[in-house]
C-alpha cells in the first residue's frame, strides 16, 4: 500500500475526531487570523490570533451549550451567517456535538431561509445578527421544530427564552464543561463515519434548492485526500473570504485541520484587496469572477494611464500568456519549465514594469491559487500564470464534497482542472457525461429518495451533469453543462460558457455575459458591464457624472462593446459568433436572483427577465 493510501484509508470517522487530534498534536500553533476593528475606531483593522487549543476551548463551549439546549446527535443546526471565524468555530462545535450544521447563505431571503429551516427540520439556528434573526421571527410560526435562535452579533437583540447569544452560549457550554469534562470526548467518541456532518442546500440554477447530506466521512475523506495532494503544508498561510455556506469554502476548513497551516479568515469581499497586503497569504482559493475583475481592473488602470502606459500593459499580457504557453507545454514534455532565451528576456522586462506589481498587490507571498465553481478563461489563467500568480483550477460539486479534481503543483495545467484526488474514480459516459466515485460522493438529497436515483447509481457512480473529456495522461477538461448546451436551429452545439470565458478575456469592462441561441439561426448576447471600470472610462469619454444605466445606454458605450465582440467573433467559428448584443441596464446580482451566491449565472432566470431584449435581437429575422 503507498503512502497515499495509507493516509487516506487511515482517516479518523469524523471532522470532530479530526479537530481533536489536530488540537492535541499542536495546541499552541498558530490556528486562525481574524479581523477587529482598530482600537481608535479608525484606519484599517487590527488582526488577532487564536492558536488551535484557544480555538477548541471555545468549540467545546459551543458544543457543550448545544447539548444544554437540547440537541442530540445528528439533529440539526443551522448556521446563517458571513465567513468570519464566528462561522468555523460554531460549525466545529455543532460537529462537536454530534450533530449536523445545515448551511444557510445569509443573502437568502426569509421565505427561502424558512424553506431550508423547515424542511432540514433544524432544531436551532446560530444567526449573525439582528438582520439574520429578523428573517426567522418573520416566519417563525413555520418553523415548529426550531426551539432556539443564537446570535453571533448581538447589537440591536434582546435575549429570551428562544433567542440567546453566541457569548451566552459559550458560558452554559463553559459551566457544563466544569459538572463534565469529558463530555466531548464521549459525544466526538461516538459518531460513526456514517454519521450526518453537514446538510448543504445547493443554490440550484432552477427550482428548489435541495438538501445534499454529507456525513462525516466525505469531510474526513477530503482532509486527507487535500494534504496528500502536497499543494498546502503546515506553514503556509491561507486567505479565506470565500462563502463557507458553499461547499468551497467549506472543504477549506477541513483541509487546513488536517495540514495544521494558518487561516485568515475574513468573507467581507470589499475588503480582499485591503487585506492581501496585510495577510500576505501563500495560498488563497478565489472564484473566477475575482480573476476576472483583477484582469479587469489592472487592465481598465492602464488604459487611464493614456496610451504609451496601455500599449505596454498590452505587450506584457501578450508575453505573459505567450511564456505561460511554451513553458508549460516544455514542462508537460521535459519536466522543466523553460524559454527560448528572446521570449525569457521579454518576460524580465515586462516582469519589471507589470507583473511584480500584480503580485504584490496579491501580498508578495501567494505561491499558488486554486480556482473553483466556475470555468475560468483560458486566456485569464495564462496571464496570470505568466505575470507568476499560478491558478490551480479545480473541479467538484457539492454533490462531491467540493474536490474532485485539482491541478498538480508544477504540473498544472492551464484550461484544465487537473486529476483526480487520490481516491476518486472518474469516467466519461457515451455522451461526455462526467461521472464521479468515491468517499467524497454524497450519501444523497435530503428526503428526495428518486431525485437521488436520477443521479447517484447503485454502484455509487454520480452523475455529474457536466460534459468533459481526458487527456491520455489523465488531466480532465470541463467543456459545458450538459444541460446548457446550446442546439441552434441549424443543429450545431454551441457550449455558451466556452464563449462567454473567451469575451470576458477579451473585454476589460465586462462584468456577466449571457450567450442565447437555443433553437435560433443565430447567437445573441446579454452583456452587463463591471461598474467600476466604465465609470473609469465614462471619465474620459464625454460621460462623467452619468449613472451606470445612461452609461450603457450611450452611442459611445454600444460602440466601445462591438469593437470587443467584433474581436471576440474573429476566433470562433462561424456558428458560434455574436450576431447581436444588448447592454443590460445594471449588473446582475444575487439580490435579484440572477447569480447564485457562489456567483454563478442563472440562466434561466435572466432569460426570462430579460426575455423582451431577446426577443427584440431576433425581431425581423427569417425565423421571426
Amino acid at each position: 500500500m503507498s503512502d497515499t493510501q495509507t493516509l487516506i484509508e487511515n482517516r479518523p470517522p469524523s471532522v470532530a475526531g479530526l479537530f481533536l487530534e489536530r488540537v492535541s498534536a499542536t495546541p499552541d500553533a498558530e490556528a486562525y487570523r481574524y479581523p477587529v476593528p482598530a482600537a481608535s475606531g479608525q484606519g484599517p483593522d487590527d488582526w488577532k490570533s487564536l492558536t488551535w487549543a484557544q480555538a477548541a476551548e471555545r468549540v467545546y463551549a459551543i458544543a457543550a451549550g448545544l447539548i444544554e439546549l437540547g440537541v442530540q446527535p445528528e439533529q440539526r443546526v443551522a448556521l446563517a451567517a458571513s465567513t468570519r471565524l464566528e462561522w468555523i468555530l460554531a460549525d466545529l462545535g455543532i460537529m462537536c456535538a454530534g450533530a449536523a450544521t445545515t448551511t444557510v447563505y445569509p443573502q437568502t431571503n426569509a421565505e427561502e431561509s424558512a424553506y431550508i429551516l423547515s424542511d432540514s427540520e433544524s432544531r436551532v439556528l446560530i444567526a449573525e445578527d439582528a438582520a439574520q434573526l429578523a428573517k426567522a421571527v418573520e416566519k417563525r410560526a413555520e418553523l415548529p421544530a426550531l426551539t432556539h435562535v443564537v446570535v453571533i452579533d448581538p447589537a440591536g437583540v434582546e435575549s429570551t427564552d428562544w433567542i440567546l447569544t453566541l457569548d451566552e452560549l459559550e458560558k452554559r457550554g463553559a459551566a457544563r464543561l466544569e459538572k463534565d469534562a469529558q463530555l466531548i470526548k464521549e459525544r466526538v467518541g461516538a459518531i460513526t463515519k456514517d454519521q450526518l456532518a453537514t446538510l448543504i442546500y445547493t443554490s440550484g440554477t432552477t427550482g428548489r434548492p435541495k438538501g445534499v447530506r454529507l456525513p462525516h466521512d466525505n469531510w474526513s475523506y477530503m482532509a486527507k485526500a487535500i494534504a496528500a495532494t502536497g499543494l498546502v503544508g503546515a506553514d503556509d498561510v491561507q486567505y479565506l473570504w470565500l462563502p463557507l455556506a458553499h461547499v468551497f469554502g467549506k472543504v477549506l476548513t477541513s483541509g487546513q485541520i488536517e495540514v495544521g497551516h494558518v487561516t485568515a479568515v475574513d468573507g467581507r469581499v470589499d475588503k480582499i484587496i485591503e487585506n492581501l497586503p496585510v495577510v500576505r497569504p501563500t495560498y488563497m482559493a478565489a472564484v473566477p469572477r475575482i480573476f476576472e475583475k483583477v484582469y479587469n481592473g489592472v487592465a481598465a488602470k492602464a488604459r487611464a494611464g493614456g496610451g504609451a502606459k496601455y500599449k505596454i500593459f498590452q505587450w506584457a499580457a501578450e508575453v505573459s500568456r505567450e511564456y505561460a504557453k511554451v513553458t508549460q507545454d516544455n514542462f508537460k514534455r521535459t519536466g522543466t519549465r523553460t524559454a527560448p532565451f528572446g521570449l525569457a528576456s521579454k518576460h524580465k522586462v515586462a516582469d519589471a514594469l507589470v507583473y511584480a506589481k500584480i503580485r504584490e498587490a496579491f501580498g508578495g507571498n501567494l505561491r499558488a491559487c486554486v480556482s473553483g465553481s466556475a470555468a475560468l478563461a483560458p486566456e485569464i489563467g495564462y496571464f496570470f500564470a505568466g505575470a507568476g500568480i499560478h491558478i490551480l483550477e479545480g473541479y467538484g460539486l457539492t454533490e462531491s464534497s467540493a474536490a474532485s479534481f485539482v491541478n498538480p503543483g508544477e504540473a498544472y495545467r492551464t484550461g484544465t482542472v487537473g486529476k483526480p484526488l487520490p481516491g476518486t474514480e472518474v469516467r466519461i459516459a457515451e455522451d461526455g457525461e462526467i461521472l464521479l466515485r468515491g468517499p467524497g460522493i454524497m450519501e444523497g438529497y435530503h428526503g428526495l429518495p428518486e431525485k437521488t436515483a436520477e443521479v447517484l447509481e447503485a454502484d455509487g457512480w454520480f452523475h455529474t451533469g457536466d460534459i468533459g473529456e481526458l487527456s491520455p495522461d489523465g488531466y480532465l477538461r470541463i467543456t459545458d453543462r450538459k444541460k446548457d448546451l446550446i442546439k441552434t436551429s441549424g443543429g450545431k452545439y454551441i457550449a455558451p460558457a466556452e464563449v462567454e470565458g473567451q469575451f470576458k478575456a477579451v473585454c476589460p469592462y465586462v462584468s456577466n455575459i449571457l450567450v442565447h441561441g437555443a433553437d435560433r439561426n443565430f447567437c445573441t448576447a446579454l452583456i452587463a458591464l463591471d461598474e467600476v471600470s466604465l465609470l473609469d472610462w465614462a471619465k474620459d469619454n464625454g460621460l462623467e457624472g452619468k449613472s451606470y444605466a445612461e452609461i450603457v445606454a450611450a452611442p459611445a458605450t454600444v460602440a466601445l462593446v462591438e469593437g470587443y465582440v467584433r474581436q471576440l467573433n474573429e476566433g470562433l467559428q462561424k456558428w458560434q459568433t455574436i450576431k447581436k448584443f444588448r447592454l443590460l441596464p445594471r449588473d446582475l446580482d444575487v439580490e435579484h436572483g440572477e447569480i447564485t451566491p457562489s456567483l454563478k449565472l442563472k440562466r434561466p432566470v435572466v432569460e426570462r427577465e430579460y426575455k423582451h431584449l431577446i426577443d427584440e435581437m431576433y425581431a425581423g429575422s427569417r425565423e421571426a
